[in-house]
């Protein structure tokens, strides 16, 4: 399954947006429709918004486009993902972009399936493993981070069961994480976001793993909600595992440097096209949030599984 691909000068994207009731596509013709695919979570998950976020520079360069001009816009469309800048930033230094972005490409589905063998040494026969949000082959190009950790696992013939939040308020784990898990006949369940700590109590969860749009120095940021899930997991001594490439990682400041992005309040105030709570409703929603390297059991990347930074 692939997120997106390079086709005649055009990036075709799964439109996540539809799915799971619809599998359709968006071509991406310039480097601003990029930009709003990004933005519009037509394309989400840090590594396929890095890979995204590339092939849209190479667009500009196609178009003729200035591209630090160009960088600097793409860079604004979403302020948390590490992977948008490193991404951007690499194509920026490049001599070639279009050759730079394909490289991208397919380290992209090497570092997937890297990430899934190391990972799936941590999952045991008959585990039900648990994940919040979408880190799968949507959230990437192809195969997935947390997910493809399963996918490795049920691969080497491991029986699992794997238990999706549904991830609100946009839902990504019930719409796409599950439907994902479907498509490779691994046994799946969801659950409301609240569920999760009871299940532990109940000793109905093994291990957890989520995947990461930013790995600094002190923690993890990930979809909102991982927090209250590692806090969780770590009451019932649950091992808690972060699973993302190198590119996730940024050294240079402290995880609660991070700007957390605010979206638009009717994501909440409106689920599945109906409004539940009362007009004008204030709202708070942030996409993300932060959780502390003392909640974290390991960080499994392409290399290995390492301690958090």
């Amino acid at each position: 399954m692939k997120t997106l691909e390079w086709e005649d000068n055009k990036l075709k994207l799964i439109d996540q947006t539809k799915l799971p009731d619809e599998l359709t596509y968006v071509y991406c013709n310039n480097y601003q429709d990029v930009i709003v695919a990004i933005k519009d979570m037509i394309v989400r998950g840090a590594p396929a918004i890095g890979v995204a976020a590339a092939f849209g520079m190479a667009l500009a360069d196609i178009e003729g486009v200035d591209l630090n001009k160009a960088a600097k816009e793409i860079k604004s469309a979403r302020p948390t993902a590490v992977n948008l800048f490193w991404a951007v930033d690499k194509v920026l230094n490049s001599e070639d972009p279009l050759a730079e972005a394909l490289k991208m490409y397919e380290e992209d589905m090497a570092t997937n399936r890297a990430i899934g063998k190391f990972g799936a040494e941590v999952i045991d026969d008959g585990d039900t493993v648990l994940t919040h949000c979408n880190a799968g082959a949507l959230a990437c190009v192809d195969y997935g981070t947390a997910l493809g950790v399963f996918r490795a696992a049920h691969e080497q013939g491991k029986n699992i069961n794997v238990i999706c939040d549904e991830t609100r308020p946009r839902g990504q784990g019930a719409s796409l994480s599950v439907w994902e898990m479907q498509q490779e006949n691994i046994p799946v369940k969801l659950i409301p976001d609240v569920a999760s700590g009871f299940l532990m109590s109940q000793g109905k969860i093994d291990k957890v793993v989520i995947g990461a749009d930013r790995i600094a120095r002190g923690g993890v940021v990930n979809k909102v909600g991982s927090f209250m899930v590692a806090l969780a997991a770590k009451h019932h001594d649950i091992p808690f595992y972060v699973a993302a490439p190198y590119s996730t990682f940024d050294n240079e400041i402290s995880i609660f440097d991070t700007v957390i992005e605010e979206r638009d309040g009717d994501e909440v105030r409106y689920y599945g096209g109906a409004r539940i709570c009362p007009e004008g409703t204030e709202v708070i929603n942030p996409a993300f949030d932060i959780t502390p390297k003392e909640l974290i059991t390991g960080i499994i990347t392409e290399r290995g599984i390492i301690d958090p930074i």
